[in-house]
């Protein structure tokens, strides 16, 4: 039974890994593509948050330098956009789409959007099941504790709960960082389809990650309805 479950595990996990690596070599290889390419007018990654900010009338978010490349991020904890080094000062395509889209996730807490806030909510959560999930499955399946499985597998649907609500929220401040960029003129035409590129392959890897969740509960699934079942026969 457990041959038949792996082996419904490994056909669907050939794609997801394809896709996964896919994401992850379509990410790096726009951001270094458009990473040369300089926007004409010689907006820089920070200009262009500050006009996302300010086109949406959000006035009080610090935008800051952060070392490392691709580690821009923004964090509501103490209301900052991070810009990687890459992006901070750079009058690029991709720095330009980079910093738009993080200024973007500064406008949804702002705006009180309701995805992003569900997403705040569930984080404590998260952390305490992403970091039990595993032990609890490991154990459940050592001791043949189907109550114990059952909550570790509870416990790693939590994590595959952020990840999908986490979709909606990376899409939307995309769509946010775009149309900023079409209203406020910051890229022409030409220039704003390779920003495009980098934020949908960056989303891409979002995407991978949720069928990876996906797919390690469904395994867990099968196996504890396998297990229930072969208990419940003997």
């Amino acid at each position: 039974m457990y041959f038949y479950y792996d082996a419904i595990y490994w056909i669907l996990l050939i794609p997801v890994l394809i896709l996964s690596v896919y994401a992850q070599i379509k990410v790096s290889s726009s951001f270094s593509r458009y990473s040369r390419e300089r926007s004409r007018r010689g907006i820089t990654g920070a200009q262009a948050a500050y006009e996302v900010l300010r086109a949406n009338g959000v006035r009080d978010v610090a935008i800051r330098p952060c070392r490392g490349k691709l580690t821009d991020h923004y964090d509501p904890r103490d209301n900052t956009i991070y810009l990687s080094e890459p992006v901070y000062n750079a009058a690029t395509v991709a720095a330009v789409g980079v910093a738009a889209h993080e200024a973007g996730h500064a406008v949804q807490y702002a705006v009180g959007y309701g995805p992003v806030k569900v997403r705040s909510a569930i984080i404590p959560v998260t952390q305490f099941g992403s970091q039990f999930a595993f032990v609890a499955l490991m154990l459940g399946i050592a001791l043949y504790l189907q109550p114990l499985f059952l909550v570790g597998i509870v416990l790693f649907g939590l994590t595959t709960l952020f990840q999908l609500v986490t979709l909606p929220v990376e899409f939307d401040a995309s769509a946010r960082a775009l149309g900023t960029i079409d209203g406020a003129g910051l890229l022409d035409e030409e220039e704003r389809r390779g920003a495009r590129k980098v934020l949908t392959a960056a989303a891409l890897t979002y995407v991978a990650a949720l069928l990876m969740s996906l797919l390690q509960l469904l395994r867990y699934l099968l196996i504890f309805a396998g297990r229930d079942g072969g208990r419940r026969r003997n």
